[in-house]
């Protein structure tokens, strides 16, 4: 068991039986009194987030966790197939893991990072971007040339992406997972 001035962002812990994500956390105190730590924490069963306090000399119970990288293969119905390039070891994840914001940034044999609790794999972490087909984009309107006149475009993963006039079908372009906004040319 560890204190409660221990938690830091990014690290799983073990709350009411369910394993819960730091997302943020702050270490306050008053005048005499004793400090306190607040903690924004996502639940990884429920996806659902919350703040709590501790006591900076309560316990609490880090969960071990790993990182692996896996390779995105095929959707398979209502399970998405990874592999283990590795090891070549496959896996099966429902949507419980690969929820519908997910979804949209999946690319066929791009590799994605996820985060295990005791070996099973409980969340998906997105990278800062990816790269993306357009599959449908309308022509850019000659003599629509004011500055900054963006058109919506599709990506192969049904992704709807506002990009400048000059991308056309076809094209390969880079977008953000933060927000799904177009970056640029890939």
């Amino acid at each position: 068991m560890a204190k409660a001035t221990e938690l830091r962002k990014g690290k799983v812990i073990n709350h009411n039986g369910v394993p819960h994500q730091v997302m943020d956390m702050q270490h306050r105190t008053q005048g005499r009194g004793q400090g306190w730590v607040q903690a924004t924490m996502r639940n990884l069963d429920t996806r659902a987030s919350t703040v709590v306090k501790f006591g900076s000399t309560d316990n609490i119970e880090f969960l071990v966790t790993e990182n692996q990288r896996l390779e995105f293969s095929y959707e398979d119905g209502q399970n998405y197939v990874f592999m283990d390039p590795e090891t070549f070891e496959s896996t099966e994840l429902g949507e419980d893991i690969i929820t519908e914001e997910v979804k949209k940034y999946l690319v066929p044999n791009s590799q994605y990072d996820f985060l295990l609790i005791e070996g099973k794999p409980v969340e998906l972490v997105l990278p800062a971007s990816v790269e993306l087909k357009v599959t449908e984009s309308p022509e850019g309107v000659r003599g629509d040339t004011a500055s900054n006149v963006q058109k919506p475009a599709t990506t192969e993963t049904g992704l709807k992406v506002m990009v400048p006039l000059f991308i056309k079908e076809g094209e390969t372009i880079k977008v953000s997972t933060a927000d799904g906004s177009y970056m640029g040319r890939a």
